[in-house]
């Protein structure tokens, strides 16, 4: 079963609440996803494996630690995840990025793929997938599939907020990928909304609505 980690910050959750007051403008909002973005990639890069190297500083020669050949990527789910790419770029500078175009269905609630581009390499690298929103799993849960079908066997999902249902989804489709959140809410509403949320996150990054 993958793992639910809540990464709850002090930092994070004030960043949080800031983003999910109404009156808080797109300017604010993507600045906020950004930073919270890039608190977030510390915790989700963890684990990343470290190798001895040799280096000289201003005073002798040393052995320190550098971040190993591991390949990263990082794959926002269209159009919400983009405003997650920055702050983790921030981060890791090297990684390459994909892109997964998914639109829900505003009758059905099932997302619709109208865009994928993959590094070549994917299947050969750690791969990050952003949305702030985990609200049914369901465009989640499609973009994991369609990782897996061009060969990627280590991915992690990394979302602001989260409803229960959609955890459950991801976790019962997708077993074997982790899952990052910042704050898990209460559940989802009539319309398939995360209650209480921070509303539509696209039209609030990019000030469509």
């Amino acid at each position: 079963m993958s793992q639910l980690h809540l990464i709850d910050h002090p930092m994070i959750q004030h960043k949080l609440t800031i983003m999910r007051k109404k009156e808080t403008g797109s300017k604010d909002f993507r600045i906020l996803l950004r930073e919270i973005s890039l608190l977030m990639g510390y915790e989700i890069t963890r684990d990343l494996p470290l190798d001895d190297v040799e280096i000289e500083t201003p005073i002798c020669k040393m052995t320190a630690k550098k971040v190993s050949g591991r390949k990263l990527a990082i794959v926002p789910i269209l159009r919400a995840g983009l405003g997650m790419v920055e702050g983790l770029q921030t981060l890791v500078p090297v990684a390459k990025v994909g892109h997964i175009g998914l639109y829900r269905n505003e009758e059905t609630h099932n997302p619709v793929v109208y865009y994928c581009k993959l590094p070549e390499d994917i299947s050969q690298r750690l791969v990050i997938v952003t949305d702030p929103m985990l609200a049914t799993g369901g465009s989640s849960c499609d973009a994991l599939s369609m990782l897996k079908e061009r060969g990627c066997n280590n991915i992690r999902l990394m979302c602001l907020v989260a409803a229960p249902e959609g955890i459950a989804r991801v976790q019962r489709e997708h077993p074997d990928v982790d899952i990052y959140v910042a704050s898990v809410d209460e559940c989802l509403n009539k319309d398939a909304y995360i209650v209480p949320g921070l509303g539509d996150a696209g039209d609030r990054i990019f000030g469509t609505k």
